[in-house]
């Protein structure tokens, strides 16, 4: 599997660095434009969730240790499998799903849409799954009741959000804003100076340094991380590529690669300068951490299960509210519990998806002809 993930890999950026050049210009509109700020809240808080907040402080200690991550320092690691290059990922979705969907509709095909959403309802419950599953680790004392019931409030805000597209846009930007505030009550909370915060952020500049290394699985943990941004990158793309504003290719890709990894490096640093000088996180930062992880969950679900509802049109409109809720609250508690019976692994999905990328690239290539003369003519209206 790590051959076939690495030749996926660099398929992946290859591509959407000649997409970059070639159709630069090309602007992205969605079928819901929104602002740049709007656009990367959703982004930002759609594609991640409760493990950006909770993981770093439990990771670098083993990025510290391990001989398989001693090219670098661990606040460099813990970004590279957050971070930037990854982040291609869900800029070749994101265009896809923006200009060539469009033109080929090979998502309305029945394999193709079916297997799409099954991975959406499966990835959806998955990381429900991961929340209960790490929630005492997150909660110290937290018993198995008050634990299901978290993880079953949690769903139910989430499909409850997902009823109305205003939901989203105030979830997105509340919980950006919350993300933000925490960074800055824990940064003050350290007694950090700007020097010492500055210095402690330079340490990022070990992975650009050191790029290369994570262009394929560097471990079996950081291949357990690239199968998650395989398994997400189709859903994700197809959901944040409707709030596209009207980007050019060039500026979408700066704005997918650049903007959340800013957040994603000032919100490590301030947690690498806790682990590097050895500062106990209160319980009251802790349970802020907590908070806000709860709400990029609530967050993440909205946006699956908004799209998989769409995809298959069983939205409110079309089934009503109540049965709505209660639907697609079985639907996903269910399979929560039924995770628990199962070795069900994420790289399963990663690997459904890659095999799904496979598909898509030689359907594309069948019809090029076609598609370069609808590209020729959209750089013409340019």
């Amino acid at each position: 599997m790590v051959e076939i993930l690495s030749v996926a890999i660099a398929v992946t950026l290859m591509t959407s660095v000649f997409i970059c050049l070639k159709w630069r210009n090309i602007r992205c509109v969605g079928d819901t434009p929104l602002s740049l700020m709007a656009f990367s809240a959703i982004l930002f808080t759609s594609g991640l969730d409760v493990g950006l907040i909770m993981f770093p402080l439990v990771e670098f200690p083993i990025y510290a240790a391990e001989e398989a991550y001693s090219f670098t320092n661990p606040l460099a690691i813990e970004f590279g499998f957050w971070g930037f290059l990854v982040w291609a990922f869900y800029f070749l979705t994101t265009f896809y799903f923006c200009i060539v969907e469009p033109k080929v509709g090979l998502f309305q095909l029945g394999p193709i849409r079916w297997i799409n959403n099954l991975i959406i309802i499966a990835t959806c419950a998955f990381t429900a799954f991961l929340f209960l599953s790490y929630a005492p680790s997150y909660i110290n004392g937290i018993r198995p009741l008050q634990q299901y019931s978290l993880v079953g409030f949690i769903i139910l805000m989430a499909v409850w959000s997902s009823t109305e597209i205003r939901y989203l846009k105030i979830l997105s930007l509340a919980s950006s804003a919350l993300f933000l505030l925490l960074n800055i009550v824990m940064l003050l909370a350290s007694g950090a100076s700007i020097n010492e915060y500055l210095g402690t952020l330079g340490n990022i500049a070990g992975y650009f340094e050191n790029l290369h290394h994570f262009l394929s699985p560097v471990s079996d943990y950081h291949g357990w991380y690239l199968f998650w941004w395989f398994a997400w990158s189709i859903m994700i793309g197809q959901f944040v590529a409707r709030f596209v504003g009207g980007l050019k290719v060039w500026q979408l890709m700066l704005a997918l690669l650049v903007i959340p990894s800013i957040a994603i490096a000032l919100w490590f640093t301030t947690l690498y300068y806790y682990f590097a000088n050895g500062i106990s996180v209160s319980w009251a930062l802790n349970g802020a951490m907590v908070f806000v992880g709860v709400i990029f969950v609530i967050n993440s679900l909205d946006s699956l299960i908004r799209l998989y509802t769409d995809n298959l049109a069983v939205g409110v409109q079309q089934v009503g509210q109540v049965k709505y809720l209660i639907g697609n609250w079985l639907l996903i508690a269910l399979l929560v519990l039924l995770y628990q019976l199962t070795p069900f692994e994420i790289e399963w999905v990663g690997m459904v998806v890659i095999g799904l990328y496979l598909v898509i690239y030689i359907l594309l290539f069948k019809s090029r002809r076609e598609l370069g003369k609808s590209f020729s003519g959209e750089k013409k209206v340019i």
